[in-house]
């Protein structure tokens, strides 16, 4: 009888063993590259788009831009000309989202310094305020990488119209001036191709652990 029971645990341990090698197995074969989407105008929060484009479902793409940096240095999309990027927008003397989104946005910047693939990307919303000066003692006390990070001004319109026809990711202020935009926690990642494929909440630590993940994915992509 003890026996007999020993051989059944034998047994049941072999099955055990088997049944963890097979469900490995068919996890991983199962559990196969899954590209991340291609976010158009018409898959966003109408809030967030311009009315012209809100209802476009195809061939959205980042538009040209030409704005200043940090250092004075004129900043255009061929500065990441076949990169990908991280882009937000924000303002140097915001006191609520900003510097949690700053800090996220410094944890990954930590995490791609030595990869070329990757840069950031971060557009003033209050230009009148944040000049090349402003900018450039903000990106010392953050810590921003030149060669990684752009902190981007400019015309105010071409700033709104970056946000909300090609970002997807600011509001319009309503009563506010011509081209007043609140801006959000969003980053939004984009590709090579100039194509939206995430957004994420720049205040949200396993957003950004998602995105870093979703980083990785995006340069398996030919």
């Amino acid at each position: 009888m003890l026996s007999f029971f020993k051989d059944y645990k034998t047994f049941g341990i072999v099955f055990l063993i088997l049944s963890i090698i097979i469900v490995t197995i068919i996890y991983n074969t199962l559990n196969v590259y899954q590209p991340l989407p291609v976010y158009q105008p018409a898959m966003v929060s109408t809030e967030l788009v311009d009315s012209t484009i809100q209802y476009q479902k195809k061939y959205h793409k980042i538009a040209d831009f030409k704005l200043i940096n940090q250092n004075g240095k004129t900043i255009t999309q061929n500065n990441y000309k076949d990169k990908i990027y991280v882009a937000d927008f924000f303002f140097t003397t915001c006191q609520t989202i900003c510097p949690i989104m700053t800090n996220h946005m410094t944890q990954i910047q930590d995490k791609i310094k030595n990869d070329d693939a990757v840069m950031l990307l971060s557009h003033t919303v209050t230009p009148e305020i944040d000049t090349v000066a402003q900018l450039k003692r903000y990106a010392l006390e953050k810590g921003v990488m030149d060669a990684k990070w752009n902190l981007v001004t400019g015309d105010k319109k071409q700033i709104y119209e970056l946000a909300r026809k090609s970002y997807l990711a600011v509001k319009d202020f309503g009563d506010g001036g011509p081209f007043d935009m609140i801006h959000t926690e969003n980053f939004m990642l984009i590709d090579k191709k100039r194509q939206i494929r995430g957004f994420y909440d720049g205040t949200n630590a396993e957003d950004i652990d998602k995105l870093l993940e979703d980083i990785e994915i995006l340069k398996q992509e030919k």
